[in-house]
């Protein structure tokens, strides 16, 4: 982190009680400041055991904050997190689309709704994801991958806007998981064994499907052989499932991938086999292109769709419609679905220039 850019700042911290969050305090300590601790409070709609916001993260984020001498403010976002992130994500489930709750939640209420309950008294919002930042010659501001490519999260920040970019700092992005576990061991901190958060954070302990379920119900619908048009099966809703899906499908003789998904008529179809081709595509279209910065990405860039360490190479070609690109991969991608976010890097995916909606093909529009 260059401390030019935190000189003379007042710097708010998105403190969760995790480790990643904690080290931030740490870094940001030991330059002499002490900044002020956040925790956003995003609880149940009625059950208590859907609340993610536990005690123990209260107890581990209040004990880092009286370490380093700063003070810890408890923010509620649970109604804008229920009315935003959930309506979103609902919206983008009924119409067969697979939704990424955690992009929108670091747009919507992380650098969103805390900003105008608290964030907008400081100059920068400091949080623990593995990210980087930079300046260009013209003084733009970039978002950076890190230098751990498993735990790089630029893609879940590739929403954000420019003026939330532009007040984002990433303290321990320079950093590998491990070194930032050695640092929580060497400073005692209590969260330096906590185990790192799976899946989507406000879930809690509750199942995603059991998520689905509450709000979208069941409908039995069939499941089809792509190939050969035989039905094999049913399902409780094409909402519980995402294309390339393998596991959890409970059909006999075994694998099945999901390739496709009929939403008017509640049909999944799926294709039997270790790797079947129907699992891939190397060419697709995105609709409604995000910048971060303002800046158009060029033809050759590299590109993720989901949270993995992979990026492939690519190139974009510019449709007519603005902010539509058809992309082409490099390589065959597996489980490509409308509703997930392309992310675009440069090609040496270091600089995030954003990212944008799969969306349906003509194909699956026909379907």
């Amino acid at each position: 982190m260059i401390d030019e850019e935190i000189k003379d700042k007042r710097i708010a911290v998105l403190l969760s009680g995790g480790v990643d969050s904690s080290v931030v305090v740490y870094e940001l300590s030991r330059l002499g400041l002490h900044p002020d601790c956040f925790y956003i409070k995003i609880g149940p709609e009625e059950k208590e055991e859907w609340d993610c916001t536990s005690e123990e993260d209260m107890e581990m984020a209040t004990a880092v904050a009286h370490k380093y001498g700063c003070r810890l403010e408890v923010v509620d976002c649970h109604r804008e997190y229920w009315d935003q992130v959930t309506s979103y994500t609902m919206e983008k489930v009924r119409k067969g689309l697979t939704p990424n709750p955690d992009v929108m939640c670091n747009r919507l209420i992380k650098f969103g709704a805390f900003h105008e309950k608290r964030g907008h008294d400081y100059d920068l919002i400091a949080t623990g994801h593995y990210a980087q930042t930079e300046r260009d010659a013209d003084g733009r501001k970039w978002l950076c991958t890190a230098p751990d490519p498993v735990k790089d999260q630029t893609d879940f920040l590739a929403q954000i806007t420019s003026w939330q970019l532009e007040k984002a700092i990433f303290p321990i992005g320079h950093y590998i998981k491990d070194e930032v576990r050695q640092l929580a061991e060497r400073e005692h901190l209590v969260s330096a064994h906590r185990r790192d958060s799976q899946g989507i954070c406000f879930l809690g302990k509750i199942d995603y499907n059991e998520y689905l379920s509450r709000y979208l119900g069941e409908q039995q619908g069939d499941v089809v052989e792509l190939e050969t048009g035989r039905l094999i099966g049913h399902h409780k809703g094409h909402w519980f499932h995402t294309i390339g899906q393998r596991k959890g499908l409970g059909l006999g003789g075994g694998p099945w991938f999901v390739v496709r998904k009929d939403i008017h008529r509640n049909i999944l179809y799926v294709s039997h086999g270790y790797d079947p081709a129907a699992a891939y595509r190397q060419d697709f279209l995105v609709r409604d292109f995000h910048s971060l910065n303002g800046v158009l990405p060029p033809a050759a860039v590299t590109i993720k769709i989901r949270h993995t360490p992979e990026w492939h190479a690519a190139t974009l070609e510019s449709q007519d419609e603005e902010g539509s690109y058809l992309v082409h991969s490099s390589v065959p991608i597996h489980g490509v679905a409308p509703g997930q976010f392309c992310v675009v890097y440069d090609a040496s995916h270091h600089r995030c220039y954003g990212s944008a909606e799969i969306s349906l093909s003509d194909t699956d529009r026909q379907l």
